[in-house]
């Protein structure tokens, strides 16, 4: 392997991240950056992702790179437009892009990836929602880059899917160097990764886990990365379930179905399935698979519940 590929996307990740972070907290205290510089923290840079976006998009192996590059055009526009509605309709633009942008993958990776690429896309969601507090999805990528990376060398990935093992290992180890180059201003709070940056992440990782194994291998990780997603959020997720939803004894359950199904675009599904409708779950076994969590229906509760993504997590405010 060619290691100027693994050391040149660290150390340009490191350093760009840094320059960009400093132009757009010189524009953002200014006012000329909108919904990319937010007032969480004193002021904090929002989508400083869109350098490893850069740098995965170019880096990452060919074929497959057009997944990342489709999903964080639809993720950056989600970013820059903000929270907007469209007209009376219970959807705003940036949920319609980053809805478009996972059909595109699913699409369009089809024929590379056959039924994975519509995990590799869904995989979106729980990414997304582990995007709440400093370092929380860096972390995520981190820890299941190394885990596949490992995975990959044990059990001599490249014949698996006759494909190269160069490709195979070099696609998370990439992800990996790219992950931790962008991430000592995200752990430290400093600046945020964006739409573009957790939809660009959670893309390549479930590239990486297609790599591994195939669909089974794909579907495995998902399912392992939303519940490792489940484990870090829970102590906040029980706090916002108490305040925000009235759930006052959760199960592990309703935790790994908010990761699942919650956030806005879920919410627009539940608007679509349950209108205004609010179903009570009494059954003990769906209780504790979560059903309680996935039939909170919030325009039923318009006046109790209330998603921003974007709050300081003392006030409950994702971040």
């Amino acid at each position: 392997m060619n290691y100027q590929y693994i050391l040149m996307p660290f150390i340009a990740s490191l350093i760009l991240t840094i320059i960009l972070t400093v132009v757009f907290r010189f524009l953002g205290e200014r006012g000329y950056l909108g919904n990319l510089y937010t007032n969480v923290r004193g002021g904090t840079p929002r989508a400083l992702a869109i350098i490893p976006f850069a740098l995965l998009s170019f880096y990452f192996p060919a074929g497959f790179n057009d997944l990342i590059l489709i999903i964080g055009i639809f993720a950056l526009f989600d970013d820059l437009i903000g929270r907007r509605k469209i007209g009376k309709l219970p959807i705003e633009w940036g949920q319609l892009s980053r809805g478009i942008g996972m059909l595109a993958v699913m699409i369009v990776g089809f024929p590379l990836l056959g039924y994975s690429s519509i995990l590799i896309a869904l995989i979106v969601q729980p990414i997304n929602i582990s995007d709440m507090q400093p370092g929380s999805t860096s972390m995520v990528v981190i820890i299941m880059s190394i885990f596949t990376i490992l995975a990959m060398v044990m059990l001599d990935a490249g014949s698996i899917l006759s494909i190269p093992g160069f490709y195979a290992v070099y696609a998370p180890l990439l992800l990996l160097v790219i992950c931790i180059g962008y991430s000592p201003l995200d752990f430290a709070g400093k600046i945020m990764l964006g739409e573009v940056g957790n939809h660009s992440f959670a893309v390549a990782l479930g590239i990486c886990f297609y790599m591994l194994g195939g669909f089974w291998c794909t579907l495995i990780l998902f399912i392992a990365t939303t519940l490792l997603i489940t484990l870090i959020r829970r102590n906040n997720l029980r706090i916002f379930f108490a305040r925000k939803l009235n759930l006052r004894d959760p199960t592990f359950g309703d935790y790994f179905m908010d990761i699942l199904t919650g956030g806005g675009l879920g919410d627009v599904f539940r608007r679509i399935f349950l209108g205004k409708k609010q179903y009570t779950v009494k059954n003990l076994l769906l209780i504790s698979l979560g059903f309680r969590r996935l039939l909170y229906n919030p325009f039923a509760h318009r006046n109790n519940y209330t998603h921003n993504k974007y709050q300081a997590a003392h006030s409950l405010e994702k971040k």
